[in-house]
C-alpha cells in the first residue's frame, strides 16, 4: 500500500504563490499515481491536520521565510514524522546569506565579495565604503529571502533610494555584481544530477524571470562548457551541499565570469512548478517528475 503524504504549502512569505504552485503540482502527480494525499497551510490548523490525517511523510513545499529557514522544520521535528528536504540547521544556514557566504569562503568556494548593512546600527558613508570595498554596480538583497525577491542591481545614482525602500528587513547584503553566465546545478542526495544555463531577457534572473511565463528566459541544457569546467561547477555544487549539511535535493546558483565560478546561494527547497529547474534537469537525465518526487519522499525517511 502506498504511503499517506501531507503536503505543507502556502505560508506567509513573499513566495506564497510559488509554494502553492509547487504544492499543487506535487499533489496532482502523487494523486495521479495512487497516493493518498492532503494539502495543508502551515497555520493554526496544521497540528490538527497532521493528527487527523496521520501521514507517513510530510512533503514540505514551502518557500522563503518560515518555510525553508529552519522554522517549520523545528515544528515538524516535534511530530516525529519524516519530512522532506533539509533539516533545521542546514535550512537555517542556507537561508542566511551572510552565514552561508562565510561557510563558502571557509571552504574555498568562490562567492561575490559583500558587506552587510544594518539599518539599526550602520551610520557609515555607504557610498564611500562600496567604492572602496566593492565598486559599482552592486547587488542589493535581503539577508534571508529566496526566489530573488527584492533583489536589485544598483548604481551610485539609485543605491540610497533602493536601500531606503528595504528598511522592513533590518539587515541587507550589498554584494559585488558579477557579470557573465547564469549556471544552476542540481544535487540529488550525493549525486550530481546536472546543470542548466539560463539566458534571461531581463537584466538578471530575477523573480519575474523565474516565474513569469512571458519573461521568456531561455533554458539551455546541456550547458555548453568544456568538460573540465562542467565537472568543476558540479563538484562545487556537491561540496556546498555537503558543507551546509543538506539533505534531499538542492539547487546551487552560480555566475561564470572570466573562467571562474561564483556561488551566489544554495536553495534547500527548489521549486517544483512547471517552470522550475530541478524537474527540468531531472527530466533531461531521464528521471520523470513522479520518480523525482518519490525519491525525495524516500530520502525523507532516511534523514539522520
Amino acid at each position: 500500500m502506498k504511503k499517506k503524504i501531507l503536503i505543507i504549502a502556502g505560508g506567509i512569505s513573499k513566495e506564497r504563490t510559488i509554494s502553492l504552485d509547487t504544492g499543487l503540482q506535487v499533489l496532482k502527480e502523487l494523486k495521479k499515481n495512487g497516493y493518498s494525499v492532503k494539502i495543508s497551510e502551515p497555520d493554526s490548523n496544521l497540528s490538527k491536520n497532521i493528527n487527523q490525517f496521520k501521514p507517513d511523510i510530510i512533503f514540505n513545499a514551502l518557500h522563503g521565510q518560515f518555510g525553508e529557514d529552519g522554522y517549520i522544520q523545528t515544528i515538524l521535528e516535534g511530530f516525529k514524522i519524516p519530512y522532506t528536504h533539509s533539516g533545521v540547521v542546514a535550512s537555517s544556514l542556507a537561508m542566511d546569506k551572510e552565514i552561508s557566504k562565510k561557510i563558502f569562503i571557509k571552504n574555498k568556494i568562490n562567492t561575490p565579495k559583500y558587506i552587510k548593512y544594518s539599518f539599526e546600527k550602520n551610520n557609515f558613508d555607504l557610498i564611500k565604503i562600496i567604492e572602496k570595498k566593492l565598486k559599482f554596480p552592486v547587488v542589493v538583497k535581503p539577508i534571508n529571502e529566496g526566489s530573488s525577491v527584492n533583489v536589485f542591481i544598483c548604481t551610485k545614482k539609485n543605491i540610497l533610494r533602493v536601500i531606503n525602500s528595504m528598511k522592513i528587513y533590518k539587515q541587507i547584503i550589498i554584494e559585488e555584481f558579477i557579470g557573465g553566465r547564469e549556471i544552476q546545478v542540481a544535487i540529488m542526495g550525493n549525486k550530481k544530477l546536472g546543470a542548466i544555463e539560463l539566458k534571461p531577457k531581463r537584466k538578471f534572473y530575477d523573480y519575474q524571470a523565474k516565474y513569469n511565463v512571458n519573461a521568456k528566459t531561455e533554458h539551455i541544457i546541456p550547458v555548453s562548457l568544456p568538460k573540465n569546467k562542467l565537472n568543476e561547477v558540479m563538484n562545487l555544487s556537491l561540496k556546498a551541499h555537503k558543507v551546509i549539511g543538506c539533505n534531499g535535493v538542492t539547487r546551487s546558483d552560480f555566475k561564470f565570469y572570466k573562467n571562474k565560478f561564483y556561488l551566489l546561494e544554495i536553495n534547500t527547497q527548489p521549486g517544483m512548478t512547471k517552470l522550475s529547474l530541478v524537474p527540468e534537469i531531472a527530466k533531461y537525465r531521464g528521471i520523470t517528475f513522479i520518480k523525482l518526487i518519490e525519491w525525495i519522499l524516500k530520502d525523507a525517511t532516511t534523514k539522520k
